[in-house]
């Protein structure tokens, strides 16, 4: 796993930035600590950071050449079938002085051209420049597993894999304010925009070509969705089980690649669960790791995951945090977060990989099975109101219950109170409304109120309507549970949960491999129908019944708590001088010009009140971008 950046100038005055590769390259230090590299003719110029995982020789060093001297890459990711891949072009006549992935795929862009991206079977953002040429071919991998951000003015563009290296080379710093409207809906800023005007996320699946002042972006892969062909699956369902485990063995097998220690996430979930039963196939004592919540018994998990890692005889090992263990690594995560993105899981993630990385250097881990088979209440929630009967009806008539009932997360009780009030929420409204009101933590109105006058009149509200519509295209009336899951693959995959794992293990410089992201998996997940996924009693259906067998029984008898950061008790506490005193206060709030301050003292008042129900988090995404603002802004 890299980091990479680099500089396609148009004009004499766009080739200046050149002078700021370096800069731009150390910035992504943690991404790529073992070494680094640059590129630079006449108008182009490449960086690369590199973290060791395939041939640790100097002969995988980047930006790498091939033996002509025209074609050159920077890359960043791994791909699985390289190997194979390899072989075929032996057979073709061409040699290789490296072990490395990246050697293969600079020849195989030699000899086939944009093309080969079809054939690549991994995650990845790399640049490859021809000479010859004066072409620049940029690319990012299906599911947006590793990040590419892009800036184009009229002198040059430019690409980073993240905010940091772009910041680094000059650019204007102007926020976009439908992004910050949107970050204060979904915790998260939706790609492919991001908090600046002019800086774009590159879409998964997609490349872009440059040549001379002409840049040509196109989709290379779609996620192959036909809801008419999913509902006349033609396997039976235990035969579509069997097909589920046999491409799982084979995406895990292909992720166990590596020439350094490799090892698993085991939280005591399904998912993380079948990658360590999958990979204990193949790797004898398998590394496995998990989190324990010492102060919050609610979350802790580690009874279940220690179930697995015994029935696998992993080498296992457990970290167990107090909240103050969270706290001490809570300013490390804001640090290294150089777009707000409010995630309070990611602190959980950063101390797992921190921990994780002092034992290995790449990890699998669980991620993507909820979007792709339907793992989440929201999930659930919109089946059961799509099917209609007695429990929608029922909670129609509870609803004025919700404004008394207690809604903590850190209790079974408060937990199901708030997840029954949302779904109330969504009963009455159309399909489309729906899934936005169920993505987001606060509606249009909240987060619009926390924004002043002058942020508002200068919001264009067109393009918020434009974002908004597009997030939504796939969803209709009609529609079933592949509808929401295609959308959360395009939304909450890419720019929630990958974002939260790649920013937080490559902060350690840590890879971590998500075996149900391999396109083969998703392929086939979206050739399924509603019924093997999800049903009146059961998430992620296929999923628990294919790999029954190799799970201990008790992980089928527990409810899915996830994990909360004890934000509520911090803010009363630890946290309240920063609130009241310095981001959220008045003062800052009034100079900053940016919030309005009535609004933000109500929240700050609900937030110390005896009943402040959700509010933390609202005030969390609050926090997250001034302490952002401060550091990247002011």
């Amino acid at each position: 796993m890299c980091g990479i950046s680099g500089v396609y100038a148009f004009s004499d005055k766009g080739r200046e930035v050149l002078t700021k590769l370096k800069a731009s390259t150390n910035a992504l230090e943690t991404r790529g600590p073992d070494s680094q590299g640059h590129f630079v003719f006449e108008n182009v110029g490449l960086g690369h950071r590199r973290l060791s995982i395939l041939d640790l020789s100097a002969d995988g060093a980047q930006p790498m050449t091939d033996e002509s001297g025209r074609y050159v890459i920077v890359f960043n990711g791994e791909i699985f079938n390289f190997q194979e891949l390899k072989k075929k072009l032996v057979r073709s006549g061409y040699t290789f002085f490296s072990g490395t992935d990246t050697e293969v795929l600079l020849k195989l862009y030699i000899t086939e051209g944009r093309n080969f991206l079809k054939k690549l079977n991994g995650f990845f953002s790399f640049a490859i420049y021809d000479k010859e040429e004066d072409s620049l071919f940029i690319a990012r991998d299906r599911m947006g597993v590793k990040p590419l951000l892009i800036y184009k003015d009229e002198d040059h563009l430019l690409f980073a894999s993240e905010m940091k290296a772009m910041l680094a080379f000059g650019i204007q710093r102007k926020i976009d304010y439908v992004s910050l409207y949107q970050y204060l809906q979904f915790n998260y800023i939706p790609g492919p925009a991001s908090i600046f005007k002019g800086v774009k996320k590159l879409e998964p699946g997609h490349y872009l070509y440059i040549k001379k002042n002409r840049v040509l972006k196109k989709a290379w892969y779609r996620i192959p969705f036909d809801r008419k062909k999913a509902k006349k699956n033609p396997l039976s369902y235990e035969e579509q089980q069997k097909k589920l485990v046999t491409l799982m063995d084979e995406a895990v097998q292909r992720r166990l690649i590596a020439d350094v220690p490799l090892g698993a996430f085991l939280s005591g979930g399904i998912d993380s669960s079948v990658i360590v039963a999958l990979a204990s196939r193949h790797t004898a004592h398998l590394n496995t790791f998990s989190i324990g919540y010492q102060d919050e018994p609610f979350f802790d998990e580690t009874r279940y995951a220690q179930l697995v890692a015994d029935k696998y005889k992993t080498n296992h090992t457990v970290f167990s945090l107090t909240n103050q263990d969270l706290y001490d690594h809570l300013f490390d995560v804001l640090n290294y977060t150089d777009e707000p993105f409010a995630d309070s899981s990611a602190l959980a993630v950063y101390i797992l990989s921190k921990r994780t990385r002092e034992k290995v250097t790449v990890a699998l881990s669980g991620d993507g099975a909820d979007e792709l088979f339907a793992g989440y209440n929201k999930h659930m929630g919109d089946f059961k109101v799509r099917q209609g009967g007695f429990l929608a009806e029922a909670v129609t008539f509870l609803g004025p219950l919700w404004d008394v009932l207690p809604k903590s997360r850190n209790s079974a009780w408060g937990n199901r109170v708030r997840q029954f009030q949302r779904f109330a929420e969504g009963m009455s409204v159309s399909a489309k409304d729906r899934y936005y009101n169920w993505a987001t933590l606060a509606d249009e109105d909240e987060a619009g109120h926390l924004l002043n006058k002058r942020v508002r009149r200068a919001m264009a509200k067109n393009i918020y309507k434009k974002r908004k519509k597009r997030i939504l295209e796939h969803i209709h009336e009609d529609g079933d549970i592949n509808e929401v899951l295609y959308t959360d693959m395009q939304l909450v995959l890419p720019n929630d949960m990958l974002t939260k794992v790649d920013l937080m293990s490559m902060a350690n410089s840590l890879e971590v491999r998500t075996p149900f992201l391999d396109y083969k998996v998703v392929n086939f997940a979206f050739s399924l129908p509603q019924a093997s996924k999800i049903d009146k009693s059961m998430k992620k259906k296929i999923v628990q019944d294919a790999f029954r067998t190799m799970l201990p029984a008790e992980l089928y008898q527990r409810p899915k708590h996830g994990f909360e950061v004890p934000l509520l008790k911090w803010f009363r506490n630890e946290l309240k001088t920063l609130i009241t005193d310095d981001l959220l206060s008045d003062a800052f709030i009034h100079a900053q010009d940016i919030f309005s301050v009535n609004e933000i003292r109500k929240l700050k008042e609900k937030l110390f009140s005896a009943n402040p129900e959700d509010v933390h988090a609202r005030i969390w995404a609050l926090i997250v971008f001034q302490y952002w603002w401060k550091k990247w802004m002011a």
